[in-house]
């Protein structure tokens, strides 16, 4: 299995974070270390001071650079890689795509309908280059705006609930589509660092939504361990 993750800023993850995808990583060597691989076009952080991804610093150094692919991009959501989805699908030959998507869009870019219809044309576009291509796709977890802007809140609400019959619409025997469940217990106040960018508690339960929903629907790899522990980074 090849996996990319595809994301926006939680997903890149900024200087000095684990991210996710890290402890993704972990949780695939354990249960699966021979037959899988992750991929992808880029393999940065987000640097704030540049204002760009050209970090390298990841929280734990000893992160593998072929682990480290993806496609993601802060600031970037649906509208962004619909266009890009089959070029990458296609270069990195993936087999399955691993979604977070469209806080930033309903945030910034576009209303629900709109995101909603951005997200079935990224599915649609992923398909023109691996018609088998498998999908696990995260609902929006509302950040901390949500909790001071009802609009904001309910435009949340609102694209997942078109994200899920989206995939109701468009899931097929040969390209199957999951939606996650938001992760039990998520808490944006202790699992993310700022309201919206997720923490180390919260890399593993994003991780975890990930790698439980393609084993309980596909049998993929195994459950995810709950009591992982985290290398610490080498002093330099």
């Amino acid at each position: 299995m090849r996996f990319l993750p595809v994301g926006d800023s939680m997903t890149i993850g900024a200087t000095g974070d684990f991210t996710w995808r890290y402890r993704l990583w972990q949780h695939l060597e354990a249960v699966c270390p021979v037959s899988y691989e992750i991929v992808g076009p880029r393999t940065t952080l987000y640097d704030p001071e540049a204002n760009a991804p050209l970090s390298d610093a990841y929280a734990d150094p000893s992160f593998p650079p072929d682990a480290r692919r993806h496609l993601a991009g802060w600031g970037e959501g649906w509208l962004h890689m619909a266009p890009a989805i089959a070029d990458a699908v296609r270069a990195a030959e993936a087999d399955v795509l691993l979604v977070s998507l469209g806080l930033i869009d309903l945030a910034f870019y576009t209303d629900a309908e709109q995101t909603a219809a951005n997200a079935r044309a990224f599915i649609t576009a992923a398909r023109t280059a691996n018609p088998h291509i498998r999908m696990v796709l995260l609902p929006v977890i509302p950040n901390v705006r949500a909790e001071s802007d009802a609009p904001f809140a309910a435009s949340c609400a609102r694209f997942n609930e078109l994200l899920a019959k989206a995939v109701a619409d468009l899931d097929t025997p040969s390209s199957p589509l999951l939606l996650a469940s938001r992760p039990p217990g998520y808490d944006i106040h202790t699992d993310t660092y700022d309201g919206t960018h997720p923490g180390p508690t919260g890399e593993h339960l994003l991780a975890a939504a990930f790698a439980d929903a393609m084993h309980q629907a596909w049998g993929l790899g195994g459950p995810y361990a709950r009591q992982q522990t985290t290398p610490q980074p080498q002093p330099a």
